[in-house]
């Protein structure tokens, strides 16, 4: 069940870069993969600076930040 969440979390966070980067997302692959190096990268950043996500709203975010971070360097 654990992996289901993570792979639905990827597809919102990598549909909420898609939309504040460029205005839309990137199809629901696109989306996945995305958002699931998206929450790597924010995970690795975020447990750099000592802060951890509670919660699937927590994972959200930090997940979409990481999208968006993703995205923002390889554009």
């Amino acid at each position: 069940m654990e992996f289901l969440w993570f792979i639905l979390i990827g597809l919102i966070a990598g549909w909420l870069a898609g939309v504040f980067m460029k205005g839309g997302g990137f199809g629901v692959i696109g989306d996945i993969i995305v958002g699931v190096i998206g929450a790597l990268i924010g995970g690795f950043l975020f447990g750099s600076l000592g802060l951890f996500p509670a919660g699937k709203f927590g994972t959200l975010i930090v997940a979409t930040i990481g999208a968006v971070f993703l995205y923002w360097c390889c554009a």
